[in-house]
């Protein structure tokens, strides 16, 4: 499929995956505490509300996408609010970051848009390169899960996901859940949770 004009679909409004609230499972995942308040990476942060939500959380939090138009919006929302977060137009798989390592990388839809497995492979690289130690990397994804439809985010299987994130990181959890947004109904999706290895994958285990 060809590219998207990202900046095209951003100036037209053609954004179904964009809304004015913080992702449910966003929100929902840091009620455990489990990552400490410390620095955030939100990938394909859209118009920044995830961004900004994290940011009055208590992260320092770095936005980033690839559309120019959808950080002119994320800087514009964001306004004159006195909080620890910046946005940036970059490539996340070709551009330089000076900041990090982060406490937490998110993404909402941005590994699935990638139709090569190199490509994801590569995404998962770049998380692993930037995750501290204990850090963790939250990752919302279109299912191969529900009925056929014509719209909607692009559909990875869950193969593909282990495929490309366990060489290089540990899957915490893989678990079916529903993208709202302004979607005209809810499509399944996964909530990928990872962290890096402190010991490499050991090989499958083979019987002759």
């Amino acid at each position: 499929m060809p590219r998207p004009d990202w900046d095209e679909r951003y100036r037209a409004g053609e954004t179904p995956w964009d809304s004015e609230d913080p992702d449910e499972h966003l929100v929902e995942f840091l009620r455990d505490g489990s990552v400490e308040r410390g620095r955030a990476l939100d990938v394909g942060c859209g118009t920044g509300t995830n961004a900004l939500w994290l940011a009055r959380q208590g992260f320092a939090v770095l936005g980033m996408d690839i559309s120019s138009a959808a950080i002119e919006k994320a800087r514009a929302k964001a306004g004159t609010a006195v909080l620890d977060c910046r946005f940036a137009t970059a490539d996340f798989l070709r551009d330089a970051l000076t900041d990090g390592p982060f406490d937490l990388v998110f993404d909402r839809g941005c590994f699935h848009v990638f139709d090569k497995a190199e490509d994801r492979a590569r995404f998962v690289e770049r998380v692993a390169s930037l995750l501290k130690r204990d850090g963790r990397w939250l990752s919302l994804i279109g299912s191969t899960e529900g009925p056929e439809r014509d719209s909607g985010p692009p559909r990875r299987s869950a193969r593909d996901i282990v495929g490309a994130i366990e060489p290089k990181l540990e899957i915490v959890e893989l678990r079916s859940i529903e993208f709202q947004a302004q979607l005209e109904e809810p499509v399944a999706a996964w909530q990928c949770l990872s962290r890096p290895r402190w010991v490499p994958a050991q090989p499958s285990t083979r019987r002759d």
